[in-house]
């Protein structure tokens, strides 16, 4: 279950990265859940998706160092660009981790930091 996790995450991020949230979504259940810890928490697919349209402006660039699986968890560590409001790149490190049940993502809890 460990590798198929991985699987889902790295295909839901190869959409993200073309600007496919809708894909990345498709990864996702209805009922999951975001904790950007110290910030917010989203609550449903649909709050995800408004969170993906207005801060992906551009497709990220992500650059996962580490992908580190066991049983329905995956984290992930690395780093990601964002394009903000004006058009400048923001570089963030971060600190992913992502629960699944069976198939999809449940559950997200984000440690990141801008660099």
């Amino acid at each position: 279950m460990s590798e198929k996790n991985k699987a889902i995450l790295e295909q839901g991020n190869a959409a993200i990265s073309k600007g496919n949230n809708e894909g990345f979504l498709s990864c996702c259940t209805d009922d999951t859940e975001w904790t950007f810890v110290g910030d917010k928490t989203l609550t449903g697919k649909e709050a995800v998706r408004q969170y993906l349209a207005a801060t992906y402006i551009e497709p990220p660039k992500f650059m996962v160092a580490n992908l580190i699986a066991e049983g329905d968890f995956v984290t992930a560590l690395g780093d990601i660009i964002l394009k903000d409001e004006d058009g400048t790149a923001v570089h963030y490190s971060y600190c992913d981790v992502w629960r699944f049940r069976g198939d999809k993502i449940i559950e997200l809890r984000a440690f990141v930091i801008k660099t």
